[in-house]
């Protein structure tokens, strides 16, 4: 992540949680779809890895929903983690970490990430998600909450527009929805569409999109299951 991007969370980790309910509008279908999404394992969660997870908000949701899960928190903000640490305590590890590297070494039975992964460029984003595959177990899941780009200028007109009046609505103030647009400057916005074909390509192969409300997205894919039956030489998915 670009050193003015971590800038920017580190000065607003205090009040960053507050401001996720006005300038996320769908907030609970967005974070509860993400969490939900983990089912896809088939099993319970061991081991979660938690990539650019700010101060926690979905580690948090995926702690309640996966109590026995080992949470594992990263992020380039120390600042963040400090507030993410104030609320999870020891239920959690966390590393100080930059996206564009590799992450922690696996397996994960999940890799989980919201709202960061869309600070990389489009090539380490697809580096990424060949790195996330790579390291996660036979049937782990890999899902992405992110703010997407539109697939035209006329969508992106309408989806800046809805964002903006909606954010308003949930009670935005003008210095907030100023901030927050000045932060997301500092946004490299894909496609829903380039980013199930970039999972595809790093080896998923199942991969889908399981909620989209304008820019808004979570993206969801699993690792083949590598299964051989005695006396066979079937791969299972």
């Amino acid at each position: 992540m670009a050193d003015d991007a971590i800038a920017m969370f580190e000065e607003h980790a205090a009040s960053y949680e507050a401001e996720r309910r006005r300038l996320v509008p769908p907030f609970d279908e967005f974070y509860g779809t993400a969490v939900a999404a983990l089912e896809l394992a088939g099993r319970p969660m061991g081991r979660v890895l938690d990539l650019g997870a700010g101060t926690g908000l979905l580690a948090r949701a995926v702690a309640r929903a996966h109590p026995q899960a080992e949470l594992v928190l990263l992020d380039g903000s120390p600042a963040m983690l400090e507030q993410a640490r104030g609320v999870l305590g020891e239920r959690a590890s966390y590393v100080t970490g930059d996206l564009a590297e590799a992450p922690p070494p696996g397996p994960w039975d999940a890799v989980v990430s919201a709202m960061a992964i869309h600070h990389l460029e489009d090539a380490a984003k697809r580096e990424l998600f060949t790195r996330v595959h790579d390291e996660l177990s036979p049937g782990g899941v890999f899902v992405n909450a992110e703010h997407v780009g539109a697939p035209t200028p006329l969508f992106e007109r309408a989806y800046t527009d809805w964002h903006e009046r909606r954010a308003r609505e949930l009670g935005a103030s003008e210095h907030e929805w100023a901030e927050a647009v000045a932060r997301m400057s500092a946004d490299r916005l894909a496609t829903v569409e380039d980013q199930l074909a970039w999972l595809r390509w790093a080896g998923f192969p199942d991969a889908d999109c399981l909620f989209k409300d304008h820019h808004l997205a979570v993206l969801v894919a699993r690792r083949r299951i590598s299964q051989v039956r005695p006396g066979s030489a079937t791969n299972l998915r």
